[in-house]
């Protein structure tokens, strides 16, 4: 009785279990990892990415973008790239690698569950294999010195434009991720989030600079508005000084001419007076997120304030985490503990339109002009700084190094691989599954390079046994080489996000044994009680 109910209530769902569920999920991953495992590495493709309404077109070698412009329905699919979006927060790189990694365990996984093994032994093993990864990378990480925080985000760079350009990125992310690195509870960190990015279209991408303050747009609401070189008080306003507008729709009727010249009247005192509260705080640079009224240009003039409006909000938050002022909402409310400082304030010109130039007296705040021939060419160099500032900022905060070119994987695969017979029960295979998984990598990267991936694999996990866990693949030499002589180092948090989130993303799809798809959308159900009979 119970199970004919069960099967009414889901007659209009669509139902996989068991064994074909898992298939059709590891399915849906595997064809996620194929789409971005052609760009990893420095040999990697790009990918077109073209939007179907305007049919704008987007050439990127970073895999967190081509997953997150994917039009993607299944909800497997959906939470990779969710794990990717998440890894690329985290750590700045490793979105390609934690997909792949996710996609390699499914698929071990399911030949594991196809000779008989459970999938909570399977979730088991890939637990251990996991916690025993983050321990062996501690063993044979190191501490990382100026060079190598910039070689590392060259690393994270690599295939993603030309040398040129990486080599600048890369220089100009460290250097901001030095300027913006504050001691806070537990250690040092950066925030990327304070680096605004402008573009400079015409000139070529190697140009692209870095400059001490944050740069605006702007032109100030008065041309004999004084400019302060050498520093003053700011106050921001995250509203406008205008004349009020009733709330609700009213007629006047003015049965007097005079009405009018009196209203205009109250209208300047109003004004004036909301000029007077701002004068009052004793603050020189007024910055605005809504219109100012002509009226108060000339009062504010008339005060020495220098104004700027129309100013985005989350420029206004920017400019005022950079000056440690107070956002106000009405001007009347203005104190003077509410001001913030800045140290110069300057006007600049560039490709014809003019920015203001204002550095904040609490962290600065900085600025990146993209310098690119085209849009497209900009978006890419904007994307790829944010990549180098996300790592460069990781590295702030957790300065360990491991090496890249496939090396720190295939040495956690070798030690998985000896780790293994001491786990007793089926969880061993598990391990050794996950050992599987993590060579993936380097057979990839070797495979994008036209070498041979199993000649490759094999090579490697020689020459590690015979020198080390250092010995990578470089690839741009086809040769196996140390790592750190080489110059190719990537940070220990972007391969121990890459780990743990490709495993938790795993064993996430493994734990679903049930897919319910509804074929129609959940209506509202009619509690109405029925009407009793005559």
């Amino acid at each position: 009785m119970v199970t004919q109910e069960h099967e009414s209530l889901l007659s209009d769902t669509e139902r996989t279990q068991g064994r074909s569920a898992l298939r059709n999920n590891v399915a849906a991953a595997s064809a996620l990892a194929d789409a971005v495992r052609s760009t990893l590495g420095p040999k990697g493709l790009d990918k077109m990415l073209v939007s179907g309404g305007d049919n704008n077109a987007t050439v990127t070698n970073d895999g967190v973008t081509v997953l997150e412009n994917a039009e993607v329905e299944h909800p497997t699919a959906k939470m990779l790239i969710a794990q990717s979006s998440a890894q690329d927060r985290q750590a700045g790189d490793g979105t390609t690698t934690t997909v792949i990694l996710t996609a390699e365990l499914l698929q071990n996984a399911l030949e594991l569950i196809d000779i008989g093994v459970h999938p909570g032994l399977v979730e088991r093993g890939y637990r251990i294999a996991s916690r025993e990864s983050m321990q062996e990378l501690y063993n044979f990480s190191k501490q990382a010195t100026e060079e190598d925080s910039l070689k590392s985000v060259m690393t994270s760079l690599s295939g993603k434009s030309d040398e040129g350009v990486r080599e600048q990125l890369s220089t100009l992310a460290v250097e901001a991720a030095a300027a913006l690195t504050q001691q806070v509870e537990g250690g040092m960190d950066a925030d990327a989030s304070l680096v605004k990015k402008i573009h400079d279209l015409g000139r070529p991408s190697v140009e692209s600079e870095l400059i001490s303050g944050l740069v605006l747009a702007k032109e100030r609401l008065h041309s004999e508005m004084k400019m302060y070189p050498k520093g003053g008080s700011i106050l921001i306003l995250d509203g406008g000084i205008s004349r009020r507008k009733p709330d609700i729709d009213i007629n006047l009727k003015v049965t007097d001419t005079g009405m009018i010249a009196a209203l205009n009247a109250q209208e300047l005192v109003d004004i004036q007076d909301r000029v007077d509260a701002i004068a009052a705080t004793g603050c020189n640079l007024l910055c605005a997120r809504d219109g100012i009224d002509d009226d108060a240009r000339g009062m504010l003039l008339k005060a020495g304030i220098t104004c700027y409006r129309r100013i985005e909000k989350p420029d206004l938050e920017l400019l005022a985490r950079t000056t440690g002022s107070t956002m106000v909402h009405e001007a009347s409310l203005a104190r003077a503990e509410d001001l913030g400082e800045f140290t110069s304030l300057t006007s600049e010109k560039w490709g014809g339109v003019t920015y203001m130039k204002l550095v904040g007296a609490s962290s600065g705040g900085l600025t990146l002009i993209v310098r690119g021939t085209g849009k497209t060419r900009m978006d890419e160099v904007a994307r790829g700084f944010d990549d180098a500032m996300g790592v460069a900022c990781g590295l702030v905060r957790d300065p360990q190094v491991l090496p890249g070119g496939g090396a720190t994987q295939m040495a956690l695969a070798r030690h998985l691989r000896k780790f293994a017979p001491t786990v007793p029960g089926r969880e061993q295979l598990a391990i050794e599954a996950f050992a599987g998984a993590l060579e993936a990598i380097p057979r990839i990267l070797a495979e994008n390079a036209g070498l041979s991936p199993l000649d490759e694999v094999l090579r490697l996990n020689a020459a590690q046994e015979a020198d080390g866990p250092w010995i990578g693949l470089n690839i741009l030499t086809s040769q196996t080489e140390p790592m750190d002589e080489a110059g190719i180092i990537e940070p220990l948090a972007v391969s121990k996000n890459a780990i743990s989130g490709a495993m938790e993303a795993a064993v996430s799809v493994l734990r679903i044994d049930d897919v319910l798809w509804a074929n129609q959308d959940p209506s509202i159900p009619d509690w109405k009680p029925e009407e009793p009979e005559d």
